[in-house]
């Protein structure tokens, strides 16, 4: 099979396609033949070396995948010819960004048959990070007012789909070029971060969600009701942070995704519900991942970058 591997940190140029064995999974684990690969902006930071998560290389990257379960050692989960997506072994490599993966059937669902392979692909982590920081972590419920930080990426426009869902008041903040965009997929109020000050412009919020990082999450202690809730996406745990929140009667919550089953069904459930989709802002051919990566260097995304196998 073919991996897409890297020997050295550094830019885009470093990811280089070699042959590779398949590899062998475990009991309880499936081969995956993969059809599309969903692409992270942590993974640029794990190419340059900003963050060590995964170690020194040679390393190959990537999580998201979504593809036809392979013949191999069988599971009562999964059988060969099942179409699956998920993210196995986040934040362990699963090393993604490949023909074949080896992963933990438990760490993967059933492909519902209303999301392509590619839609799929882009789905688990972004998904995963909003439901866990909206309904596990959140508590979200009808008549909530949430406010969603950076609605136009990855986390944020999958985030303003849940909160709909749990049927709560949406607000988000896009730039003005994304404001028919996050309107698309439901928000209620749209903040132009460029221009306006959500601390001024936004009040009495229950559950904040934050993708953004930087002082936007001490900002954000301003716009909470009392006993209203931030989550972060982006910003470790800092003690300091959780010590001013608490004095002011509220709560502060960093995520670290995990790939858990249940979050994996209950973003099926609303699929086929038709109450959410992922945006797929473009496709790459698997040859052309570095110029994938370039993308994802920019910044401003709108939506996902998938691989296709």
């Amino acid at each position: 099979m073919r991996v897409i591997t890297q020997e050295t940190l550094g830019g885009p140029e470093v990811l280089t396609i070699v042959d590779a064995p398949e590899p062998h999974p475990l009991p309880t684990e499936v081969l995956v033949r993969v059809k599309a690969i969903g692409l992270n902006p942590l993974e640029a930071r794990l190419r340059a070396g900003e963050f060590p998560l995964i170690g020194r290389p040679p390393f190959v990257l990537g999580w998201d995948i979504s593809g036809v379960v392979g013949e191999g050692p069988q599971t009562w989960r999964l059988r060969p010819g099942d179409e699956v997506f998920g993210m196995p072994l986040f934040p362990r490599a699963a090393s993604a960004y490949a023909e074949v993966v080896s992963a933990p059937a438990v760490h993967l669902v059933r492909k519902p048959a209303s999301l392509s392979h590619v839609e799929a692909a882009a789905l688990p982590l972004v998904g995963l990070t909003a439901w866990q920081g909206l309904v596990d972590l959140g508590g979200v419920k009808e008549g909530d007012r949430v406010l969603v930080h950076g609605g136009g990426g990855g986390v944020g426009h999958v985030a303003i789909q849940i909160a709909k869902a749990l049927g709560a008041h949406v607000i988000t903040t896009a730039s003005r070029s994304k404001w028919k965009f996050v309107e698309g997929f439901g928000a209620d109020e749209v903040i132009d971060y460029t221009t306006v000050d959500f601390t001024e412009a936004v009040r009495d919020v229950d559950v904040v969600l934050d993708t953004i990082g930087g002082n936007t999450v001490e900002r954000s202690l301003d716009v909470l009701r009392p006993g209203g809730h931030l989550v972060t996406a982006v910003a470790e745990e800092d003690s300091e942070l959780i010590a001013k929140y608490e004095a002011a009667g509220m709560r502060f919550s960093g995520i670290a995704v995990d790939p858990d089953p249940v979050g994996l069904r209950g973003l099926v459930e609303l699929v086929e519900q038709g109450r959410l989709r992922v945006h797929v802002q473009e496709t790459f051919p698997f040859e052309r991942v570095a110029d994938a990566h370039r993308l994802l260097d920019g910044g401003h995304l709108q939506g996902k970058l998938v691989l296709t196998v």
